[in-house]
């Protein structure tokens, strides 16, 4: 049995068309911070990318080993940001940087608990800034140019609406037949 999947890429290419999100009440009672995990870890990441996406099919890094995640993780231009609500990790924003300055959102998404209540808007509004000011933190990189995600149907219900919300505009919609049942290829699978 076949299924249909639609991708779209979004793209930025000012930083001021990042439209943040409001600040969910827990920014202000100190309860949900967002943190740039400082010190790469291919444990932690793998942990990261497990939690969100267990429930949602993320196959693509099941099989990676120690060595592949460490040098992912350890890239120049590679960041993950983490919202933690109370000291226990929510979700996270994977960004890779290139040379050029191309900023690719690779990961992105919330643990199933935490869904549905306005943290994914503040992550992605935390971690798009992030990714306007990248050069700054990895000297030798151009200035960014252009940050992009991409998104398709199987992602969460809301994570192309809060794309368009934070200024994202689509570049590309790719529409394509694939078996039913869980996906391998998910290379970027946003969930909020």
């Amino acid at each position: 049995m076949q299924s249909t999947l639609t991708t779209w890429s979004l793209e930025q290419t000012a930083a001021d068309d990042l439209s943040p999100a409001a600040e969910p009440a827990a920014v202000a009672a100190g309860e949900l911070t967002v943190v740039r995990a400082a010190v790469p870890s291919p444990g932690f990441s793998r942990y990261l990318y497990g939690a969100v996406g267990a429930d949602v099919a993320w196959t693509d890094r099941l099989g990676w080993d120690e060595e592949r995640w460490r040098a992912f993780v350890e890239a120049p231009g590679t960041e993950t940001w983490v919202a933690y609500e109370r000291g226990t990790p929510a979700g996270y924003l994977e960004l890779q940087g290139q040379p050029d300055g191309v900023v690719e959102i690779t990961y992105f998404g919330l643990l199933p608990a935490f869904r549905g209540r306005r943290i994914g808007g503040h992550l992605l509004s935390v971690g798009t800034a992030r990714a306007w000011d990248l050069a700054e933190r990895w000297p030798g990189r151009a200035r960014t140019r252009r940050v992009w995600v991409h998104t398709c149907s199987d992602d969460g219900p809301y994570a192309l609406d809060n794309y368009r919300r934070r200024g994202f505009r689509v570049f590309d919609v790719r529409t394509e037949d694939t078996p039913a049942g869980p996906r391998s290829d998910t290379r970027s699978a946003p969930r909020t």
